[in-house]
C-alpha cells in the first residue's frame, strides 16, 4: 500500500475570525479558518481548503483586484503571499507587530497594512519575478491609537485610515500638493469603518457605537496636484527613539521609504493651490434603543450605495447612502457579527459568527440564504464514514450532530436533539441510518432515507432534495440514568450496543423494536469502546478493568472470551476481515490478537512516537509528560495491511502491522495557537518569576497566577484567555480505501491519495516505454496497449490507452484482458468515472468488467472491496447529480406547457401524451440501465 497521502481538506470549521473576502466574480467567499483558509463556491455548492498554512491564526487576508493573489496575515504578523490560482506560496515576509488590517489598491499596484498606529505602503508584487515581493514605499504616522480599517479611492490616488483614537485619517497614496493628510473627528467611540464615495473624496465613517458620519470635500479626484520636486525628507533626529526603531522595523528589507507624519495643526507652508477641505454634512445613528448593541463590523458597496452594518446581538441593517433610508433589517443570529462583506455585484452578502463558527451569505433582494454553514462551535468526538465514503457523520462537544458530503465538503443536516455532548456516532451497513451516544443518557437513530415531517432538524443551507426530510426515529434509553461513552452497530444494522461510563455496563438494544435487549455486566470499570466483528456476531469491548471481552451474541450474550492487557484498554477495533483486533492500551502500546484463539500476535510501543509537546503551564518537560500519553484512537486501513494511530498528540502514525513497525507520520497542525505544540518552552517568556504564560491578565483578586484546574485535558476554559489543547479525538478510514479522516482540535482533516506523487511501475521491462505502447495502438491492438500502460503505470497514459478504444470494441477487449489486470483495470475506472465527463463510455467499461469477470471477482471479494466501493461511490454522486438535472428539466418542461396553455398557444406535442408522463418514462428507462449497470 502506498502512502502518498497529502491534506485534501477541512471539514467541520468554516469561519473563527479574521475578515471575509469575495472573489473578483463575487460567486466565491473567502474565510479565513484558524490558520488555514478556505474558499467557498456558491455557484457549484463546493468548499476548497487552500494546502497552505500560518504558524498561528490568521486575522486578516488582502485579496488583490484582478483575484489571482492574496496576503494572509496571523496574530503574530507573519504573512504569506499566495498564488489563488496554483494554491502555492510565494513569499513569506514579516511585520513584526499584529496587523489589523490589510488592503489593495483598485489598481492593484499598490496595497496599505495597519499595524499599531502607523499605516505602510507597499508596493504590491507584479507579474514579472521579483527578489523582494514587498518594497516599502512610505508609511504614515497620524493617528494616536491603534489603526482599524482602510479603504481606497476608485483611482488609487487616496485611502483613508480609521483608528481606536476615534480619528480617521486621509493620507494621498502620491506626494499631492493639496492633499498631504487630513485629520476627521466627530466621532466618541472607536472606528470601525471608514468608506470613500464612487469617484470621490467624500467620506462615511462609522464608529462602535453606532454612529454614522457623513463627510463632504470640496474638491474632486481630478483636482487633487502632483507635488513637484519634492525632495525626501532625511532623517529626523529631533523624533522619538521608539519610532526611529519602527521605522528601521518597517525597512527590514533595506529598501529606501519615505515618511509622512500627520500633525493636527495646518502645515504653514504656503501653497500655490487651494488645500483640500472637508465638511460634516451629516450624522446618523444606528442603534437609538442603547449602549447594549455594538456596532461590530460595516461593509459599503459603492456601485449601490447600500452600507451593511452588524451589531453584537447578530442583527444587521442594510442602509442606502447618503440618505440614510432603511432598507431592511434582519436578525440571522444571536452572537456577535464579527465580519461583513459585499460581492462585486452587490446582491450577496456575507457574514461571519466567529463565536459559533458561523458562515451565511445573504442575497438581500430577495430576502434569502444563497449560502448558511455552522461547523461544531466545541471540540469534535468522533466520526463515522457511510459505507460507499460519500458521507461523513460527525459528533462534537456542542450536542451536535453533522453530516458532510465528502466531495463537496459541506454540511448538508444537522441534528440537534441531543441535550450533552456526543461521544460516539456510526452508520449502520445500509447507509441509511446514523447512531449516536451521548453523556445525556441517550442513544439515538437517525434516518437518512424515508420521508418524514422536519422535527428539530436545521438544514446546512440545501433544500431538501425528492421531498425527503431526515428525522430521529428512534431513542435508546436505559433503565437506570448513564452516560453512554462508546458505540457499536452490528454488520446487520440490528443490534445496538453502548458501554457507560459511570455503571461499567453494556446495553443492547434492537433496531426494529427500540427495545432493550439485555444488560451486560462483568467489566469492572468504565467501558472505553465497542466494536462489532464485521463477519461474525461478536462484540468486543474494551475497558479500564485491563481486559478486553468478546461477547457471543448468538449464544445468549456469554463472554466466549476474556483478553488480558498490560494496562487500561482505551480503544478497539476489528480488522475489515474480522481475523484480527488492535487495542490501545494507556501504557501506549497497541496489542494484536487472534479473536478466535484469543492469542497475541503482536505488539508495538508507539510511546516515542507521539512526540507530544509541552503545555505553557506545564512544570515537567515534554519528554517526562510523554510518559503519561497514549493513543486513544485505531482504525484500520481498508485493505487491513496498516493501522493509523493518534491521541493526545500532533501526530498521525500509521504502522504495518504485519512488520509491527512505523511506515510514515502526519503532523496534523503546525499552529502555535494551540497548546502542547511546542517540545520546549519559549525562553524569551521566561522570567525570574516563571513563565509569562502563568499570569491571567485581568486576574481581580490574588497574584493574578493562573494555574489550571485539576484533570482538564482539554484546555482550561476557566482562563481569560483560552488556548485549547491539540489532539486526536477519532480516526477513520474511508471505505474506498483511498482517503482518511481525523477529528482534531483544528477541525475534522480529511487527508487523500496523491496518485500525481507516485510512480510505481508494475512489471517494468526495457520494452515498456510510452513509444511502444502507442505503437500497439495504432496496431489496433487494444488488449496489448493496455496491459503495457497498466505495467508502466502512468495515469495520464492510462487514460489516453482507455479513451483510443472504440466504444465497439469494449466487451472484447475486456475479455481478452488477463486475470491479474482486471482488478487494477476497475479501480483505474473507478478513479476516471469520478472527475471525467465521458459517463457513458466508463460505465461500458464498468458493466463489461463486471459482468465477464464477475465470478473470479467474487472468489477475492475481500480484497477488491474498497474498489468496489469506489466505483459504487463514483456512480451515487453521478446519479445524484444527474437527477438534479431531470428534476430541473421536468420543471422547465411543465412551466413551458403551463405558460403555453396560458397564452393559447397551440402546443406542440399532442393532447394524449402529458410531457411530464413522458420524461417520467424516460428518467425510469435510464433508472432502470443506471441500475444494471450498477449491479
Amino acid at each position: 500500500m502506498k502512502f502518498a497521502y497529502r491534506f485534501s481538506n477541512l471539514l467541520g470549521a468554516v469561519y473563527r475570525q479574521g475578515n471575509l473576502s469575495f472573489s473578483k466574480d463575487g460567486n466565491a467567499v473567502i474565510s479565513p479558518v484558524g490558520n488555514r483558509v478556505s474558499v467557498f463556491d456558491l455557484k457549484n455548492n463546493t468548499s476548497e481548503t487552500l494546502p497552505i498554512s500560518t504558524t498561528k491564526n490568521i486575522t486578516c487576508v488582502g485579496v488583490s483586484p484582478d483575484g489571482s493573489l492574496a496576503i494572509v496575515v496571523d496574530e503574530d504578523g507573519a504573512a504569506l503571499l499566495v498564488s489563488l490560482i496554483t494554491r502555492a506560496v510565494l513569499h513569506h515576509f514579516h511585520f513584526h507587530k499584529p496587523v489589523s488590517s490589510i488592503r489593495f489598491s483598485p489598481d492593484g499596484r499598490k496595497f496599505v497594512v495597519t499595524k499599531e498606529n502607523v499605516a505602510l505602503l507597499y508596493h504590491a508584487p507584479g507579474k514579472q519575478r521579483e527578489f523582494n515581493a514587498f518594497v516599502l514605499d512610505k508609511s504614515y504616522y497620524g493617528p494616536y491609537d491603534e489603526t482599524t480599517c482602510i479603504d481606497w479611492t476608485d483611482d488609487s490616488k487616496c485611502f483613508v485610515v480609521g483608528s481606536k483614537d476615534m480619528s480617521t485619517w486621509v493620507f494621498g497614496a502620491e506626494r499631492w500638493a493639496n492633499l498631504i493628510y487630513y485629520s476627521l473627528g466627530g466621532h466618541k467611540d472607536i472606528i470601525l469603518g471608514c468608506f470613500f464615495e464612487k469617484d470621490s473624496l467624500d467620506l462615511y465613517t462609522v464608529s462602535q457605537d453606532g454612529a454614522l458620519c457623513v463627510w463632504e470635500s470640496d474638491t474632486e479626484l481630478d483636482g487633487l496636484v502632483l507635488k513637484k520636486n519634492c525632495d525626501k525628507p532625511g532623517p529626523r533626529r529631533q523624533e522619538g527613539d521608539d519610532e526611529e526603531e519602527e521605522e528601521d522595523e518597517d525597512r527590514v528589507e533595506g529598501e529606501e521609504s519615505e515618511v509622512i507624519r500627520g500633525k493636527t495643526e495646518t502645515p504653514k507652508d504656503k501653497k500655490e493651490v487651494k488645500n483640500v477641505r472637508y465638511k460634516h454634512r451629516s450624522k446618523h445613528f444606528f442603534n437609538k434603543e442603547g449602549d447594549f448593541n455594538n456596532l461590530t463590523a460595516a461593509a459599503y458597496h459603492k456601485p449601490t450605495h447600500i452600507l451593511v452594518t452588524g451589531f453584537a446581538s447578530g442583527i444587521f441593517h442594510l442602509h442606502e447612502l447618503p440618505e440614510f433610508n432603511l432598507i431592511h433589517s434582519l436578525s440571522i443570529s444571536d452572537q456577535r457579527i464579527a465580519s461583513v462583506a459585499v460581492n462585486s455585484s452587490g446582491d450577496w452578502i456575507a457574514f461571519g459568527c466567529s463565536r459559533m463558527g458561523q458562515l451565511l451569505v445573504w442575497e438581500w433582494q430577495s430576502e434569502s440564504y444563497v449560502f448558511k454553514q455552522q461547523g461544531h462551535f466545541n471540540n469534535m468526538a468522533s466520526l463515522a464514514y457511510s459505507p460507499d465514503g460519500q458521507y461523513i457523520v460527525t459528533g462534537g462537544d456542542d450536542g451536535k450532530v453533522k453530516v458532510w458530503n465528502t466531495n463537496s465538503g459541506l454540511c448538508f443536516v444537522t441534528f440537534t436533539e441531543h441535550t450533552s455532548s456526543v461521544t460516539n456516532v456510526a452508520f449502520t451497513s445500509s447507509g441509511f441510518v446514523i447512531v449516536s451516544a451521548s453523556l445525556d443518557g441517550t442513544v439515538r437513530a437517525y434516518d437518512l432515507h424515508r420521508w418524514a415531517p422536519r422535527s428539530g432538524v436545521s438544514l446546512g443551507g440545501r433544500k431538501r432534495e425528492k421531498g425527503f426530510e431526515y428525522r430521529n426515529f428512534r431513542t435508546f434509553t436505559s433503565p437506570r440514568p448513564a452516560q453512554f461513552s462508546s458505540l457499536a452497530v452490528d454488520v446487520s444494522g440490528e443490534l445496538v450496543s453502548a458501554g457507560a461510563q459511570d455503571s461499567f455496563e453494556i446495553f443492547l438494544w434492537s433496531m426494529q423494536t427500540g427495545r432493550l435487549l439485555e444488560v451486560l455486566g462483568g467489566h469492572e470499570g468504565p467501558v472505553s469502546s465497542l466494536c462489532f466483528s464485521p463477519v461474525q456476531s461478536i462484540l468486543a469491548s474494551a475497558s479500564w478493568d485491563r481486559t478486553v471481552r468478546l461477547w457471543d451474541m448468538l449464544d445468549s450474550w456469554q463472554v466466549k472470551e476474556t483478553l488480558p492487557l498490560t494496562s487500561d484498554g482505551l480503544c478497539v477495533t476489528y480488522r475489515p476481515d474480522g481475523q484480527e483486533l488492535a487495542v490501545a492500551t494507556l501504557n501506549g502500546e497497541i496489542s494484536f490478537w487472534n479473536p478466535q484463539t484469543a492469542a497475541q500476535t503482536g505488539s508495538v510501543t508507539g510511546r516515542h512516537d507521539l512526540e507530544t509537546g509541552r503545555k505553557e503551564t506545564d512544570k515537567i518537560t515534554a519528554k517526562q509528560s510523554a510518559k503519561g500519553k497514549s493513543f486513544t484512537a485505531l482504525c484500520y486501513s481498508a485493505d487491513g495491511e496498516s493501522i493509523l494511530a493518534g491521541g493526545h498528540s500532533k501526530f498521525v502514525c500509521i504502522y504495518n502491522v504485519k512488520e509491527q513497525m512505523l511506515l510514515k507520520k502526519f503532523e496534523i497542525s503546525c499552529n502555535l495557537s494551540f497548546d502542547a505544540m511546542e517540545e520546549f518552552l519559549d525562553r524569551r517568556k521566561m522570567t525570574e518569576f516563571g513563565s509569562l504564560a502563568l499570569v491571567d491578565e485581568g486576574a481581580g483578586d490574588g497574584d493574578g497566577v493562573d494555574l489550571s484546574l485539576p484533570g482538564v485535558r482539554r484546555g482550561d476554559m476557566s482562563s481569560r484567555h483560552f488556548k485549547p489543547e491539540i489532539r486526536v479525538s477519532s480516526l477513520r478510514f474511508s471505505p474506498t480505501g483511498r482517503s482518511w479522516a481525523a477529528t482534531t482540535t483544528e477541525g475534522l482533516l480529511v487527508y487523500s491519495l496523491d496518485g500525481s506523487l507516485v510512480f510505481d511501475p508494475y512489471d517494468l521491462d526495457l520494452d515498456v516505454t510510452p513509444a511502444s505502447i502507442r505503437k500497439q495502438l495504432r496496431l489496433q491492438e487494444w488488449a496489448s496497449a493496455i496491459v503495457l500502460a497498466f505495467r508502466l503505470n502512468e495515469n495520464a497514459l492510462k487514460q489516453e490507452v482507455l479513451e483510443a478504444v472504440p466504444h465497439e470494441q469494449i466487451p472484447v477487449v475486456c475479455g481478452s484482458l488477463p486475470d491479474v489486470y482486471v482488478e487494477k483495470l476497475l479501480g483505474f475506472v473507478a478513479t476516471c468515472l469520478e472527475k471525467s465527463s465521458h459517463l457513458q463510455f466508463y460505465m461500458t467499461w464498468a458493466q463489461n468488467l463486471l459482468m465477464l469477470h464477475g465470478q473470479k471477482l467474487k472468489n477475492r471479494s475481500a480484497s477488491i472491496l474498497p474498489t468496489l466501493q469506489s466505483l459504487q461511490k463514483s456512480i451515487q454522486r453521478h446519479s445524484d447529480s444527474l437527477s438534479k438535472l431531470c428534476d430541473f428539466n421536468m420543471y422547465n418542461i411543465r412551466y413551458a406547457a403551463a405558460l403555453s396553455k396560458q397564452k393559447g398557444i397551440k402546443r406542440p406535442i399532442k393532447e394524449e401524451e402529458d410531457p411530464d408522463e413522458m420524461m417520467s418514462e424516460e428518467m425510469s428507462e435510464a433508472s432502470l440501465e443506471e441500475s444494471d449497470m450498477m449491479l
